[in-house]
């Protein structure tokens, strides 16, 4: 029996629909990953009474951001507002540990 283009179509969108949900596994775990490294990192600070920020850092890291999303086809402009999201979230958590 041979699938009409509806029918192949369906399937493809399935095919891509589990592979978005299988990347939006792996985002989720790697943030969960990340944020547990910066928790550490926020505790250090706190207990060196270092500050929670740090905007040389940071920058370094946005520019590197940026430079992985060019070679990885992604729109930089979201790369950066993205990581300097969690970048606010972290300053958020590690602002808490110090208090």
């Amino acid at each position: 029996m041979t699938q009409t283009a509806a029918e192949r179509a369906a399937e493809i969108l399935r095919e891509h629909r589990a592979s978005i949900d299988r990347l939006d596994a792996i985002l989720v775990y790697t943030l969960g990953e990340r944020f547990k490294h910066t928790q550490t990192v926020g505790r250090l600070k706190a207990q060196h009474d270092l500050p929670p920020s740090d905007p040389d850092r940071e920058a370094r890291q946005i520019a590197r951001l940026e430079e992985l999303a060019r070679d990885a086809d992604l729109d930089p402009e979201f790369a950066k507002a993205f990581l300097q999201f969690i970048i606010q979230e972290v300053i958020q958590h590690h602002k808490k540990q110090q208090q």
